[in-house]
């Protein structure tokens, strides 16, 4: 891993240079602009829409449940632009990390990715219990009599102890990615394929099922239920975080990495909107299960046979999601190590060109949340890490635009300053839709960061110490 000389910096807000280059790292460049894509949308299109957007309709916000995903997808919008202009200008590893480090110093960096690191695990955690739901739902219509003890977290159902099911996809999914990104974003291409064509087949066939009088009200719980809603769904749409994180193992990175942030998020957007306002319109919000809403939806119309077709496009389509966000923690875990501020013994990578450790980690760790703790729980932990990302490349974007209007950009976010302010208004305004009890955990995960920063991180940084890994100093 080839590390480059400069004067030794001091401070917390040190800043890393602005890579302009590729790296030539230890990760492999070999995915290219479909396949970017292809991570993006199997970030974006799964969870969100299989399994929230029943529960999101039943308690929040009713059939504006497609209102919520609007708004974070409009706010989700802006920061994705944002992205799209770092991407090209820094197409190395890290996403968020990266791009706080180098423009607004190391200790945003830090808290950033370590927030990160939370939030993307936490999120894998969510999906794998998805995913379960509807492997539930598809043993049950074909009449698999499975054991209470290994269908859910403790406290979710009568005789449940683990969730079997979410635990095995959870290290599954490592299991793939330590085989190397050439290899798993193959896979991940063909399953997001999959998932796109019955995603399209549940709008076409539930179309012909909508009852209008099932969308009134259209806001029984007023506008704020769909903010709210907002907030708890806003991690279905911004899956293109985490297809960011790739940028060093794509080629071409400066120009494949804004289109397909770009063409990622406007197609799940499409797909949502339709998608939810079938949803809705099938079956009266108060009437919608709260796990594998879409299957028994179908059910209750009597397309029993379609209905099972769903459960496995929700099982396959869920499945890419568990790809992008271990791919992404993992990643944002290797360049921290990466830069000395975590042990680099997590950045090496194996003959696969894989940091396999962090890979395992986050598998485990995800496997051991997903099996024990509720859906409803967890999903709460992953918006706000995410949410205070945006802000910080939403201001990041602008303050480089401003610093360095000479850096060769691909992209460039239009309508500057307003679309990252726009993207900053957001987000802080979906934080305060959070429960208290998430801003309590997320407390106590900032105060390790703390601790690992002032112990660790600070002492070890290699740009500390006067390198840095891959750069090139404007």
């Amino acid at each position: 891993m080839t590390e480059q000389r400069v004067e030794p910096r001091t401070g917390i807000f040190r800043r890393k240079p602005v890579q302009t280059e590729e790296s030539d790292g230890g990760l492999e460049r070999s995915i290219g602009l479909w396949q970017l894509t292809a991570i993006g949308l199997g970030a974006i299109i799964g969870a969100g829409i299989f399994a929230l957007a029943g529960p999101v309709a039943k308690d929040t916000a009713g059939p504006a449940v497609t209102v919520s995903f609007l708004i974070a997808g409009v706010a989700s919008a802006c920061a994705a632009l944002s992205y799209a202009e770092f991407g090209g200008l820094i197409p190395v590893a890290g996403s968020a990390y990266t791009y706080g480090y180098a423009v607004l110093g190391e200790a945003v960096g830090w808290f950033i990715g370590w927030d990160l690191l939370l939030e993307y695990t936490a999120i894998v955690a969510v999906v794998a219990i998805g995913v379960s739901q509807y492997i539930t739902f598809l043993a049950d219509a074909i009449g698999l009599d499975l054991p209470a003890w290994m269908l859910g977290a403790p406290g979710t159902g009568d005789g449940h102890r683990i969730d079997l099911f979410a635990v095995l996809l959870c290290l599954g999914v490592a299991w793939l990615l330590n085989r190397g990104i050439k290899t798993s974003a193959k896979v991940e291409t063909w399953l997001v394929g999959v998932k796109l064509l019955i995603v399209l087949a549940v709008i076409v066939v539930g179309v012909f099922y909508i009852d209008t009088d099932n969308l009134t009200p259209y806001f029984p719980h007023g506008l704020s239920g769909a903010a709210t809603g907002a907030a708890t769904v806003f991690f279905a749409v911004f899956g293109y975080d985490a297809m960011s994180t790739a940028a060093e193992e794509s080629k071409e990175a400066e120009r494949n990495l804004p289109k397909a942030i770009i063409y990622s998020l406007a197609i799940a957007m499409v797909l949502y909107l339709l998608a939810a306002t079938v949803l809705t319109g099938m079956v009266d919000y108060q009437d919608l299960s709260g796990t594998a809403a879409f299957s028994e939806a179908f059910q209750s119309v009597g397309l029993g046979g379609f209905s099972k077709v769903v459960a496995v496009g929700a099982i396959v389509g869920i499945v890419t999601v568990l790809f992008s966000f271990t791919l992404g923690a993992s990643r944002v875990w290797y360049a921290i190590s990466r830069d000395g501020l975590l042990p680099a013994w997590f950045a090496k990578t194996n003959e696969h060109h894989s940091p396999s450790r962090p890979v395992w980690i986050v598998g485990i760790v995800s496997a051991g949340i997903a099996g024990f703790v509720s859906i409803g729980d967890t999903a709460e932990l992953t918006n706000i890490g995410i949410l205070l990302a945006f802000v910080v490349v939403s201001a990041s974007v602008i303050v480089l635009r401003y610093r360095s209007p000479e850096l060769p950009r691909t992209f460039r976010t239009p309508l500057m300053p307003f679309t990252p302010l726009l993207g900053i208004a957001f987000s802080l305004w979906l934080v305060t839709k959070l429960q208290p009890e998430t801003w309590v955990r997320f407390a106590v995960w900032f105060v390790i960061g703390v601790v690992i920063y002032a112990v660790y991180g600070y002492r070890h940084s290699k740009l500390g110490h006067g390198t840095v890994v891959q750069t090139k100093d404007t």
